[in-house]
């Protein structure tokens, strides 16, 4: 006995049927979609801490936990150095060292005509950087010249020596 061929109304109704299954089915794709969006995957029924979580947002909650906003910000701003002061003062100052407690930034220069047009530019600098990072993050910019090579007394030492501070005996 084998089913009778289906034909007007009961086609129609049949295919209704399978077209509102399909439709249900993408419905449920795109609300399930929806949830892994608005909530992450989850490890259970409910969300908890062990859920996994995206590498930027598991960064951005450790660097809140611990108050690192600042030092951060600062570090972006070491790796993006050229980009914010320009070229021409990339090629030649540096930032070395960030204080966060005084909010003190400090620059090498390699020449000293560099360190005193980086002077000059420090209050614009400051507000650039401060632009960037967030008003009060760089108050000042300490801006140091070329070190100096080390200082080395007489032609001839003696290895080991400490030079004029040397004692005899």
């Amino acid at each position: 006995m084998s089913d009778p061929e289906l034909s007007g109304v009961d086609l129609a109704r049949v295919a209704l049927r399978a077209a509102k299954e399909q439709a249900r089915q993408r419905g449920e794709q795109v609300r399930e979609k929806r949830e892994a969006k608005r909530h992450g995957l989850r490890s259970g029924a409910r969300a908890d801490g062990r859920d996994p979580v995206p590498l930027g947002a598991a960064l951005n909650r450790l660097i809140t936990e611990r108050g690192w906003e600042a030092p951060a910000a600062v570090g972006g701003v070491m790796g993006r150095w050229a980009q914010i002061v320009g070229p021409d003062i990339a090629a030649h100052c540096t930032p070395e060292q960030y204080a966060e407690a005084e909010a003190v930034l400090t620059v090498r220069c390699d020449s000293t005509a560099w360190a005193t047009q980086l002077r000059l530019l420090a209050r614009q600098l400051v507000a650039r950087l401060n632009h960037e990072l967030g008003h009060g993050t760089v108050k000042v910019i300490r801006v140091l010249g070329p070190s100096a090579p080390e200082r080395r007394y007489g032609r001839l030492r003696a290895p080991g020596s400490q030079g004029p501070r040397d004692t005899w005996g």
